[in-house]
């Protein structure tokens, strides 16, 4: 999933381990505290050598420690079996197949199977980097491939897990029958048992959609070996924390972290394709393909909530869309705007390049959700520049060398500000929508 995405405003969410989504961490955005969660990079033999590890630390050589804070993109799991319920074609007849066969068709397509071929500009254009920027950008490269990764491990298993399933008890009882047959001297082969097919096709689409994560989070993390660096996947697989999220709360929440990564993608390309001074890394001329892969997958997840009407249809539909468009929009702004000199270092404001990004996200999400936050009406964005001046107070009173409940008690009323503003975002008059057709802004793919 591209953006790296972070999603959950007053998280709905129960904490466990399992398989992970790409999309995001709880506001407000809080500096990581001392004994926060972290996660390995493994440094390769040019860089130069590792603090020692402090006491308690993973112990690894060649492995240095990168701080998980509250915007860490995080890792989701979900209910299985109420996925494979909602996508057993034998139960739901209201399902869309032909829909979702040409949707398989697209994936089995791979446009992009030859585009992610590095060339020697990329270890130039690390080498000539220096300064904040190159600390930004290694961060930049850092989160997105742990975004990427993370909706790897989600698709991976759900593909897994809708493809096919032997109920517990018919395999029991099969291998009782066999065993009783063989003892009493009959055929002593084993049958085949009866598999319960949940839905094939949206099966071995989510296997595709894996098969796009990981080469994303691949490239990516080939961009880090260009600054001596390299993403320990594996260690980040188990370490991480994952959260639980309802399959209608993922697919609220993908189908909004896929278009959002869409056009931000998109929107650099086209910026640094008209002012190529800014072209400061080569990664960024593979965005116009690339994006293509987060549009696919997100029509994908429009055609899942198609396929369930009950998640579109009715108000809770509507109070929870206009949620996780506030929790996306909300916290991408309050991110982008921690780290500005990074896309000042791309010749682009911070702040009107949020704003554009949220203006089409919403015109796009508007096409399927219910109802969407009124983003263009001025007042939301006055909202939200409060929201960066108070999280901006709040992240100075962390770094600040006062007494740990000293910060406590300075941030408990900045919290409560930043609350009210979330609170006052959400109690605007949103926008009724939720139309399943083609809107004539949806973006078209370009090949």
């Amino acid at each position: 999933m591209a953006s790296a995405m972070e999603l959950s405003l007053l998280n709905p969410a129960m904490h466990h381990h399992g398989i992970a989504a790409k999309t995001a961490s709880p506001l407000p955005v809080l500096p990581a505290r001392r004994g926060a969660v972290r996660f390995r990079v493994r440094a390769a033999a040019a860089a130069p050598p590792a603090p020692a590890a402090k006491p308690g630390s993973p112990k690894k050589r060649g492995k240095t420690e990168v701080n998980e804070s509250l915007l860490t993109p995080r890792f989701y799991t979900t209910d299985f079996d109420e996925m494979e319920q909602l996508f057993n074609a034998e139960i739901n007849k209201q399902l869309n197949q032909d829909e979702f066969d040409a949707l398989l068709q697209e994936f089995k397509t791979d446009y992009n199977q030859t585009h992610f071929i590095r060339n020697p500009e990329f270890k130039e254009a690390a080498d000539k980097m220096q300064g904040p920027l190159r600390q930004i950008f290694v961060e930049f490269l850092e989160r997105s491939c742990t975004a990427e990764f993370s909706g790897f491990l989600l698709y991976k298993e759900l593909g897994r897990r809708l493809k096919v399933r032997v109920p517990l008890l018919l395999l029991l009882l099969c291998s009782c029958m066999w065993a009783f047959r063989r003892a009493a001297g009959g055929c002593a082969l084993m049958p085949a048992f009866p598999f319960q097919k949940t839905n094939p096709v949206v099966a071995e689409i989510f296997s595709l959609m894996s098969r796009d994560e990981a080469r994303h989070a691949g490239f990516l993390n080939k961009g880090l070996s260009d600054f001596n660096l390299a993403l320990d996947l594996g260690f980040l697989t188990k370490a991480r924390k994952y959260t639980f999220f309802k399959p209608k709360f993922i697919f609220y929440a993908t189908y909004l972290s896929e278009k959002i990564g869409y056009w931000r993608y998109i929107t650099i390309f086209r910026h640094l394709k008209a002012n190529p001074e800014y072209q400061v890394y080569p990664i960024f001329k593979y965005f116009e393909n690339w994006c293509q892969d987060e549009n696919r997958h997100g029509d994908f997840f429009s055609a899942l909530l198609k396929a369930q009407p009950q998640f579109l249809n009715d108000w809770k539909a509507k109070l929870w869309s206009r949620f996780f468009c506030l929790s996306v929009y909300i916290t991408m702004y309050l991110n982008d705007c921690q780290r500005s000199a990074f896309y000042e270092g791309i010749g682009l404001n911070t702040k009107e390049f949020d704003m554009h990004v949220i203006y089409e996200t919403n015109r796009t999400t508007a096409r399927i959700f219910p109802a969407v936050p009124d983003v263009e009406n001025p007042e939301f964005k006055r909202k939200l520049d409060r929201m960066v001046d108070i999280n901006l107070k709040i992240i100075s009173i962390g770094e600040s060398n006062d007494m740990p409940l000293v910060k406590n008690l300075k941030r408990v009323p900045l919290i409560a500000q930043l609350v009210s503003e979330i609170i006052a975002a959400y109690l605007m008059p949103p926008i009724e929508s939720g139309s399943v057709d083609f809107a004539e802004f949806e973006p078209k793919l370009v090949y």
